[in-house]
């Protein structure tokens, strides 16, 4: 009985040191395995640094604008008779917007022309009437005027022979003055009919001013249809048959086709970036994936200070046959171009507003501080102008990477699969 006991105790301490081995053995194992890793640091999904042409854009939304609109009103007051337009309708240059009632219009218009027909038919007559019988009247009077010259010189020289009476001299010389009279008040009638005198210019006048009357009268005939300034579509219309209007409100409001702005909204930080005359590719919301060219055109010299933007209209050379007035576009603005520039994501710089910007590269194993000069920065890429070379690897500035890595310590870059 007592060798049976002391195997059990053997055998019981020979399991007990075997566990112990066993467990050492495991620690070992792990120890082993963990070792590496410790010595080489974690693994950490890292970003590269990458040389290409390099666009930096401004990226702004806003709207699309005519450069002007067109109100459209009345310039005589009348009753509206037909509006054969719609709201929204695309119209030619020319097409009837509006209708007034022109019954009176059209009769002071015939009354005009009438009135033109008898200034003309004045103007005939000194010219193929008046002017005529004054040549005639002088030559008449010419005639008297010489046959009383001769008597009155006959009668002096018998008076003077005492052949007549002082009477008879005293009528011929009166005969003689009448006839001189008639001479010049025919003389004066003649030139008074002929070309630039006082009758022929006031027949002209008073047709010009019967002229002037009638276009008058045709021109508020006129004024009873309103017609498109511009081909465009009417985007507002505020009358209906049988209002009464008057000039100088708008009625409706045309956007003419063709020429189209871009106004948009730009961050004034960015304003040192624009400048007229750069290129701009642009898309209405409503059309995401059609893009059309745009020109910066303009730039506001003022700066909304509640919103702190300042605002810029864009040419649009060719726009799209879906730009409608108003609709809301986005706008990416070429302010730069730089052709095989070296190029960081935006995500692993730190201290990127800073004075002296930094990364963390990883660098024969360990994660070091390298500081990096900055240019161009545009949709989440930082042009690189030293510190950095194409091929380097990065750790990035937030996330789990850049809380598990501090500067100096060991890291295995893991660079993803793109």
């Amino acid at each position: 009985m007592a060798g049976s006991s002391r195997w059990k105790d053997w055998l019981h301490g020979a399991r007990k040191h075997a566990a112990w081995l066993l467990a050492a053995v495991l620690v070992l194992a792990v120890a082993a395995l963990a070792a590496p890793r410790m010595l080489r640091g974690p693994k950490v999904a890292v970003l590269q640094v990458v040389q290409r042409d390099f666009v930096q854009t401004v990226v702004a939304s806003g709207r699309v604008e005519t450069p002007h609109r067109a109100d459209v009103g009345v310039q005589v007051t009348g009753t509206v008779v037909a509006v054969p337009v719609a709201q929204g309708q695309t119209v030619p240059a020319g097409a009837l917007l509006i209708e007034l009632e022109s019954t009176e219009a059209r009769a002071a218009v015939s009354q005009a022309e009438l009135a033109v027909k008898q200034a003309a038919a004045r103007v005939r007559q000194v010219r193929e009437v008046d002017a005529p019988n004054a040549e005639q009247a002088v030559r008449q009077a010419q005639a008297n005027h010489e046959v009383a010259e001769r008597t009155l010189k006959r009668n002096r020289e018998l008076i003077a022979r005492e052949f007549i009476g002082q009477a008879a001299l005293d009528d011929s010389e009166r005969a003689a003055s009448v006839a001189q009279s008639i001479l010049r008040t025919a003389q004066q009638q003649l030139a008074s009919a002929r070309p630039g005198g006082s009758n022929a210019v006031s027949a002209d006048a008073a047709l010009a001013q019967a002229r002037a009357a009638a276009e008058a009268a045709r021109a508020r005939l006129r004024y009873t249809r309103v017609l498109a300034p511009a081909a465009g579509t009417l985007i507002a219309r505020n009358v209906e048959r049988g209002d009464v209007v008057q000039p100088g409100k708008p009625l409706m409001v045309l956007s003419p086709s063709g020429a189209a702005q871009l106004v948009v909204q730009i961050d004034e930080k960015n304003l040192k970036l624009l400048a007229v005359g750069q290129d701009a590719l642009a898309s209405a919301d409503a059309y995401a994936d059609q893009r059309f060219a745009a020109k910066l055109a303009y730039i506001n010299p003022g700066i909304d200070a509640q919103r702190g933007s300042v605002e810029v209209k864009l040419d649009v050379p060719q726009p799209p046959d879906y730009l409608r007035q108003d609709m809301t576009v986005s706008v990416d603005i070429e302010v730069a171009r730089r052709p095989a520039a070296v190029l960081v994501p935006t995500e692993a710089v730190r201290g990127i507003d800073s004075p002296a910007p930094w990364l963390l590269k990883v660098e024969d194993g360990h994660a070091r501080r390298q500081p990096v000069k900055l240019g161009l920065r545009s949709r989440g890429w930082c042009e690189v102008l030293s510190g950095a070379s194409a091929g380097d690897a990065v750790l990035p500035a937030t996330g789990p990477a850049a809380l598990q890595v501090a500067e100096g310590a060991r890291v295995r870059a893991i660079v993803p699969q793109r």
